[in-house]
């Protein structure tokens, strides 16, 4: 009977997208992290995939909003708006009781923003709310033995923040957290045609430049790409070519922050911890390890060995499942704060 009252679920609770794991069933929902609104009456018109499409597409009076910036909330009325509307989509109609809830955040998370991410759960829904962070999430969802006494390195590069973390006994060692991830690459993207060819183009197109044609390392192969936007000296719209040449020079800032990031881990790793590292290598997750020949650039900058996971937007909801799997032997992963 126990399948009738349990509906537990689990949240990679992104800045690009929102991924929801149920007990039981998997992953049910991957969509981005978007609401449509009215903005004189507040009524919602569409979350996730529809309302992603509106962006930067809509008249004044709707607004597409994406509720999370850097990783965290920043819009605490929309968000619960987004999350009562997953968590109803997740919830079976033979349910009987409000959800457990796991939502992963990033590790550099403050005690405010914690308590934002609470309360919007359980406004939207959730019988208890346990928040875990993301590197951890992600190590436990691609295997790593995060319990065993070995150093585990992982980076996670998502949509708002890149997630740095040595991890051993079910801990943290050495953790960074920048706030420097894909959002900042497309900005870069907008940024870098704008001022070379005067040309205004909007994110959802710099999106589509980077997993097109966008990479970290000269190694790849050059290619062209089609864009489309207003011309900001005559007004008009203009088409033009640019390459992925062109798109590696955009990126250059926020992939040297990464790296410079990437690095401090490194120096702040215990020695019997950074000689595991050398052996296993870094775990690359999250929507930014896709991009082309990023590893090659990780590889050259560090002299370590890179591995690529096979499915990396889903790594940190798999783990979150785990753990919701058995929140008893991860207990000591669940974040602790002053209001737990």
């Amino acid at each position: 009977m126990s399948r009738y009252f349990i509906n537990d679920i689990a949240i990679d609770l992104g800045t690009a997208n929102t991924l929801v794991f149920v007990k039981g069933e998997g992953i049910i929902i991957n969509e981005p992290s978007v609401v449509a609104v009215n903005t004189h009456t507040r009524k919602v018109h569409a979350v996730g995939a529809e309302a992603k499409l509106m962006l930067g597409r809509t008249h004044q009076d709707i607004q597409a909003i994406r509720p999370l910036k850097d990783g965290v909330i920043a819009d605490f009325a929309i968000t619960e708006v987004m999350l009562r509307a997953f968590i109803q989509k997740a919830k079976t109609k033979r349910s009987f009781i409000r959800p457990r809830i796991i939502i992963c955040v990033p590790s550099g998370i403050t005690e405010v923003e914690k308590r934002a991410v609470r309360d919007s759960a359980e406004h939207a829904g959730a019988r208890e709310v346990y928040l875990v962070s993301e590197p951890i999430a992600a190590a436990i969802g691609v295997g790593l033995p995060v319990d065993k006494p070995t150093g585990n390195m992982i980076v996670d590069i998502g949509g708002g923040t890149s997630e740095i973390a040595v991890i051993a006994l079910n801990g943290i060692v050495a953790d960074t957290s920048i706030r420097v991830a894909g959002d900042e690459m497309d900005d870069a993207i907008v940024n870098y045609v704008k001022r070379k060819y005067n040309l205004m183009i909007g994110l959802q197109t710099a999106e589509a430049i980077k997993k097109q044609i966008g990479s970290a390392h000269p190694s790849v192969k050059n290619l062209t790409m089609e864009v489309k936007g207003l011309h900001l000296v005559d007004g008009l719209p203009k088409t033009l070519r640019v390459s992925s040449e062109e798109v590696r020079e955009a990126l250059e800032e926020p992939l040297s922050e990464i790296v410079e990031a990437l690095k401090r881990s490194l120096e702040q790793t215990p020695p019997e911890l950074a000689a595991d590292i050398v052996d296993r290598g870094i775990v690359l997750t999250g929507g930014g390890s896709l991009l082309k020949g990023i590893d090659t650039r990780f590889k050259d900058e560090t002299a370590l060995p890179i591995n690529l996971v096979e499915d990396p937007l889903s790594c940190v909801v798999l783990g979150t499942g785990k753990i919701l799997d058995d929140i008893e032997a991860y207990e000591q992963v669940i974040m602790r704060g002053s209001d737990s």
